[in-house]
């Protein structure tokens, strides 16, 4: 119930003392509900509607973990799926929300994608020219969306095993599955399994065919593997070898995106990536952390041999390392990985970010960012090159999510991809002439 992991970017609020006016920083998911308003007028208000909340307030509790789920007030299968689906009911050519017609049900379903909708002829052919260049794509993502699913249920993703190949060799997901043993009995296990069988059956859609639910299956899967593999090519890209010793690994800004409903087990994939490594704990820092299995202090010992440690901090990063950092209360880290950091939104975004990304630079800590597109990735370069940052390197990512990812309130773009590209940097550019000028100093 998020308003978009594709087009809202992640920051937070600072948490001082209680006898300090707290400092605060725009809001990632108030920020997400803005944007659909302004694209689509209303549209923030069904959602919180349809999940039984009265304001946005009772959402962030929600998202922050102090609300249980019965607060959503969804009582079956059926329910949840069409709640989830009247969320996405308005005319996408004039924006009107089911209420301003007047006839609320005449709004109907692009037959082909089964993702937008219009409230009339009319509109449906004046949105085609631009529709067209997108239904192809926008018919993934609504089966993607109902197929994901399947993660909370426990279905997706499948069991994985020891990597036959070493990390080096394993240049994108096509080498991943490659490895992957009885791969088409496990999606097929998937597809014919209650849950699969479940979500048909209340979906309100009809059932696609079992080739397109495995390939849905198959791209949610590395939706899910997407962070720990990134994880794993970041230790490759600055030669950091969990083999020869334990490693710290802090995921900085990090939101309900990588923590609600997150498992102990979430990224042992980490393990098939480096068997017999010595140990790496994950430590998720950032002020939407939400409550749960890993809402547990960092390790202030060396992170248990061969095994994989998710602990976590509220809040922002440069008070993390304040307080736990200097005072050794957790360990400092071998890599800092920002999962879409989003700093190139808006000013308001990058003053939030500047304390954390002056912290990193000035640490000379190998740092590894993802963004969702190439106009991000421009966008964040030409911010980190102005604050003087060292870039190693850019690239797009070779475990990028396969799965497409629409613009909520906005969806005729092209879909966006989870960590599509990344950045590597490792302390401050050199300034040219500035050893001369320090000699001079003494």
């Amino acid at each position: 119930a998020q308003p978009n992991a594709g087009a809202a970017p992640k920051t937070g609020r600072s948490k001082k003392a209680s006898e300090e006016p707290a400092a605060r920083a725009p809001d990632v998911d108030s920020l997400g509900f803005q944007a659909m308003d302004r694209n689509v007028p209303g549209l923030s208000h069904v959602i919180l509607q349809k999940l039984n909340m009265k304001s946005y307030e009772d959402y962030k509790s929600a998202m922050d973990g102090r609300k249980s789920g019965s607060d959503f007030g969804i009582r079956t299968y059926f329910d949840m799926f069409q709640k989830m689906e009247d969320t996405f009911k308005f005319c996408v050519e004039c924006k009107k929300l089911p209420d301003a017609l007047p006839d609320p049900k005449s709004l109907r379903r692009c037959k082909r994608c089964q993702n937008v909708y219009y409230c009339g002829v009319a509109c449906q052919r004046a949105n085609w020219p631009l529709h067209k260049k997108f239904c192809k794509k926008l018919k993934l993502v609504a089966l993607d969306r109902l197929v994901e699913w399947l993660v909370f249920t426990g279905d997706i993703p499948f069991p994985t095993e020891t990597w036959t190949k070493p990390a080096r060799d394993v240049k994108g997901w096509e080498d991943w599955f490659s490895m992957q043993e009885q791969l088409e009995e496990k999606l097929s296990a998937v597809v014919a399994g209650r849950y699969m069988t479940l979500l048909w059956a209340n979906a309100g859609k009809p059932r696609p065919e079992d080739a397109d639910l495995r390939e849905s299956i198959r791209r949610l899967v590395t939706d899910f593997h997407s962070r720990p593999l990134t994880i794993g090519l970041g230790l490759r890209l600055f030669g950091i070898d969990p083999l020869t010793r334990p490693l710290t690994v802090h995921v900085v800004g990090a939101s309900h995106v990588e923590t609600l409903n997150t498992r102990l087990t979430d990224y042992d994939e980490l393990t098939r990536m480096f068997p017999g490594h010595q140990g790496v704990e994950m430590v998720m820092v950032g002020v939407d952390v939400v409550d749960g299995p890993i809402m547990r202090p960092p390790l202030t010992t060396l992170a248990p041999r061969g095994r994989v440690y998710l602990s976590s901090y509220k809040g922002l990063y440069h008070d993390f390392w304040e307080s736990h950092v200097e005072t050794k209360l957790a360990a400092r880290p071998d890599l800092v990985v920002g999962f879409h950091p989003g700093f190139h939104a808006c000013p308001d975004l990058l003053a939030g970010w500047l304390p954390t990304l002056l912290l990193l630079r000035d640490y000379r800590l190998p740092v590894l960012f993802t963004v969702y597109s190439e106009q991000e990735l421009k966008a964040s370069l030409q911010i980190l090159v102005e604050l003087e940052t060292h870039i190693v390197g850019y690239a797009s990512n070779p475990f990028a999510s396969l799965r497409p990812e629409q613009v909520y309130s906005s969806p005729n773009k092209a879909p966006v991809y989870c960590s599509s590209h990344y950045i590597a940097l490792l302390g401050a550019e050199a300034v040219p002439g500035a050893e001369e000028l320090e000699d001079d100093d003494d």
